[in-house]
C-alpha cells in the first residue's frame, strides 16, 4: 500500500509528520528542478516553517523534462519521506509542503498559471549547473536556453504578472554556481534582452535575485532503500529521500514580496552569502569532486571508501585545508579549520552510500567553481596547488572515456579534444585563453608540466 493523504494514519507510529492543514495552504513557491535535493533540504524547512505556523508557502514542483518525480509523487498527493541516517540510526518524517509536480512539457497552462498567480512570490531552482545554459565563458549560450529550459516559461510568466500588475517574484538559486543569485540575475537579463526586451526594465524594478548557499548530502535512493523504508514504515514512498542528519542554508535576504520564516528552523538569512558559498564550493564540493574522480579510478563506488582510502584521504585534507581555505575571506566566526574536520567526517558517515558516479557528472559544468577558481586565486599569489592538479588529472583520465560512458555535456567535444591533442597537449587546449574550459584559470608552464606527467593512466 502507497503513501497517500488518505494512508497517512496506516504509518508507524515512530514517523514523524507535519501538523498544519495541508488544504488550507495556499501554494506561494514554483520550484523548478524537484529531485532529491530539493525535497531533502528546501522543501524540508519549508515544511517546518508551515508547522510552525507559516501559511501559505505550499510548493508546485516542475520537472523540465522527465515525468518521473510527477509519477512518484502525484499518485501519493505530493507526500513523501524524509530519512535522516547515521550512525545505524534512522529517523523518518513525512513532508507536506509539495502540493503538487507539474511536468512543464505535459502541463503548460498549469505551469503559466502557477506562476503567474498572485499569491506566488517565489521561484526557486536546483536545476544543477547544466540547466542554467551557460556557455563555456559564463554567458547565456541562447539556443540551449530556448531549448527546453526555464527562461521562456519565466520571460512568460514575467509578461502575463506584468501585465496584470501582480507584481515581481524572487528567483532564488539553491544551485552550486558562485554569487549564484548574481548570476542567474545576468542570465535572465541576457535572455530578456535577445527575447523580451519591453520586460528588462520592469524585472530590474520588481524581481529579485538573492544569493544562497545549500548544504546537505543527498545520495540517490535506491530500490533497496525504498523496500527497507516500505518495511519499516508501513507503507511504500516512491518519492522517498534519504540523507544525513547535517542541513545548512545561508540566504541573502532579499526577497519581493516576502518569505517563509526560514530562520526559524535553522536557514540563516545574511546580507552576504559569498564567505559562506564560496567555502561550500571550493571545500565541500571541491574535495567531493576530487573523492569522485580518484575514488572510481582506485575502484571504489562511494565516498564513504574513497575517504578511508590512504592513498586519497591525504590529498582531500591538503586540498581542503591548505588549498582551498586560503582563498576564502571567511566571515566573522567561520572557522574553516573546523569546517573542513566536520567534513572528513560527514564524507566517513557509511549509511549515506553516496555513489562516486553521481557526484562525477557534469564535471565540466562544476570544476571551473570547485577547483579553477581555487587554482586562479593561488596562482596569483604564487602558490601551488598539487592536490587539485593531482585530482584534475584524473578528471582529465575520466573524461577519456576509456571503457566507460563519459556523463557530461561537453563529452563530445573533450573527447575530441582528447583525440586530437592526446596527453602532451590536452591541457593547453583546454585550460588556456579562449580554451574549452578557459575562464577562471589559465595554466602555467609549470601547472601543464605538472598535468603531463600526471596523466599516464598507472599500470
Amino acid at each position: 500500500m502507497r503513501l497517500s493523504r488518505e494512508n497517512l494514519g496506516r504509518l508507524s507510529r515512530d514517523v514523524a509528520r507535519y501538523g498544519y492543514d495541508r488544504d488550507a495552504q495556499a501554494v506561494g513557491i514554483v520550484h523548478f528542478g524537484i529531485g532529491a535535493f530539493h525535497r531533502a533540504h528546501q522543501a524540508w524547512y519549508t515544511d517546518a516553517a508551515m508547522n510552525g505556523g507559516d501559511r501559505d508557502w505550499a510548493i508546485t514542483g516542475v520537472s523540465l523534462r522527465s515525468g518521473s518525480v510527477a509519477e512518484q509523487m502525484n499518485p501519493q498527493d505530493g507526500l513523501y519521506t524524509v530519512t535522516e541516517r547515521s550512525g545505524g540510526v534512522a529517523r523518518t518524517r513525512v513532508i507536506g509542503a509539495v502540493r503538487e509536480v507539474l511536468v512543464a512539457p505535459q502541463s503548460p497552462a498549469a505551469l503559466a498559471a502557477a506562476l503567474s498567480a498572485p499569491r506566488t512570490r517565489i521561484v526557486t531552482f536546483t536545476v544543477t549547473e547544466k540547466g542554467y545554459c551557460r556557455a563555456p565563458d559564463g554567458s547565456l549560450d541562447l539556443a540551449l536556453a530556448d531549448g527546453g529550459s526555464f527562461y521562456p516559461l519565466l520571460a512568460t510568466a514575467l509578461r502575463q504578472r506584468r501585465d496584470a500588475g501582480t507584481g515581481g517574484l524572487t528567483l532564488l538559486s539553491c544551485d552550486n554556481l558562485a554569487a549564484n543569485g548574481r548570476q542567474l540575475a545576468g542570465l535572465m537579463q541576457q535572455y530578456l534582452t535577445a527575447r523580451a526586451p519591453d520586460l528588462l526594465d520592469w524585472f530590474a524594478a520588481e524581481c529579485s535575485c538573492p544569493s544562497s548557499m545549500v548544504d546537505r548530502i543527498v545520495p540517490a535512493s535506491t530500490n533497496e532503500d525504498r523496500a527497507g523504508l516500505a518495511e519499516r514504515i508501513g507503507l511504500e514512498d516512491r518519492a522517498a529521500v534519504f540523507t544525513e542528519p547535517f542541513s545548512q542554508w545561508v540566504i541573502e535576504d532579499s526577497f519581493v514580496a516576502g518569505r517563509p520564516g526560514w530562520e526559524k528552523v535553522g536557514a540563516q538569512l545574511v546580507a552576504d552569502v559569498a564567505p559562506y558559498e564560496t567555502a561550500k564550493l571550493r571545500m565541500l564540493n571541491g574535495a567531493h569532486s576530487a573523492l569522485a574522480y580518484l575514488g572510481l579510478e582506485h575502484g571504489h563506488d562511494y565516498v564513504h571508501q574513497a575517504v578511508a582510502d590512504p592513498d586519497i584521504r591525504p590529498l582531500v585534507e591538503r586540498l581542503m585545508r591548505e588549498e582551498a581555505a586560503p582563498t576564502i575571506a571567511a566571515a566573522p566566526g567561520q572557522d574553516l579549520d573546523a569546517y573542513a574536520s566536520s567534513l572528513l567526517e560527514r564524507f566517513a558517515n557509511p549509511a549515506l552510500n553516496h555513489r562516486l558516479e553521481q557526484i562525477a557528472m557534469d564535471g565540466s559544468q562544476k570544476i571551473p567553481q570547485r577547483w579553477l577558481e581555487t587554482l586562479a586565486a593561488r596562482g596569483a599569489a604564487g602558490a601551488g596547488c598539487p592536490a587539485i592538479l593531482t585530482a584534475l588529472a584524473a578528471w582529465l583520465r575520466h573524461v577519456r572515456g576509456d571503457g566507460h560512458k563519459v556523463d557530461d555535456p561537453l563529452a563530445a567535444e573533450l573527447a575530441g579534444a582528447w583525440s586530437a591533442h592526446g596527453t602532451s597537449g590536452i591541457a593547453d587546449v583546454l585550460f588556456c585563453a579562449g580554451g574549452l574550459m578557459g575562464g577562471p584559470w589559465t595554466a602555467r608552464e609549470s601547472d601543464r608540466a605538472f598535468l603531463a606527467k600526471a596523466l599516464p593512466r598507472p599500470a
